[in-house]
């Protein structure tokens, strides 16, 4: 069946191939890939493909994409996607890498931060991660701000480390470690 999660308000799950529209329509949306712009597809095609490669990992015996559509429990509308990649396998657990991104007019609301601390939670207790790693350009704020609210340690600033819109721009590096999330939840 795949991995359903909830929220108070949001519905987490496995892309599939029906989610094609939405995907396209939030992966080569020109605003929304703005910071993403390495990711950013350019045709239907494209996204089909990118898509694809979500779809047949998630049966994997060894699964390393964990890519997962964004709905509004009430309406089951198409809000975004977030998700992780495992870049390593370890005798601690898995290291992944996490990213998310909304459709513009979801912004603001605090959808992705209660759907990342849902899915931060399924990749702690249910999917043997033991560190979450993300980042982003300095001058995406609202993307810190949401690591900030869901519990990461800010590790590391880069400057003038990517380039981006035709400038080299600072890059922040964030992590969160089951035990440090584990903690802090005793604290909420």
């Amino acid at each position: 069946m795949g991995i359903i999660l909830h929220t108070e308000r949001l519905i987490i799950r496995d892309l599939i191939i029906d989610d094609l529209k939405d995907h396209h329509e939030l992966i080569s949306n020109d605003k929304v890939m703005y910071f993403l712009q390495d990711i950013k597809t350019n045709s239907v095609q494209e996204s089909k493909e990118n898509l694809l490669m979500a779809i047949n990992d998630k049966n994997s015996n060894d699964r390393k994409y964990y890519f997962f559509l964004i709905e509004e429990k009430s309406t089951n509308e198409f809000i975004g996607e977030m998700g992780y990649t495992v870049t390593q396998n370890t005798d601690f657990g898995k290291l992944v890498h996490m990213g998310y991104f909304i459709k513009e007019k979801h912004w603001n609301k605090g959808y992705v931060t209660e759907a990342l601390k849902r899915v931060i939670q399924f990749a702690f207790e249910e999917g043997g991660v033991y560190r979450i790693s993300t980042g982003c350009l300095k001058d995406n704020y609202g993307s810190e701000r949401v690591m900030q609210k869901c519990g990461y340690t800010k590790e590391a600033e880069f400057k003038e480390y990517v380039f981006h819109d035709g400038k080299l721009k600072d890059r922040l590096e964030y992590r969160l470690l089951k035990h440090e999330w584990a903690r802090g939840r005793l604290h909420e």
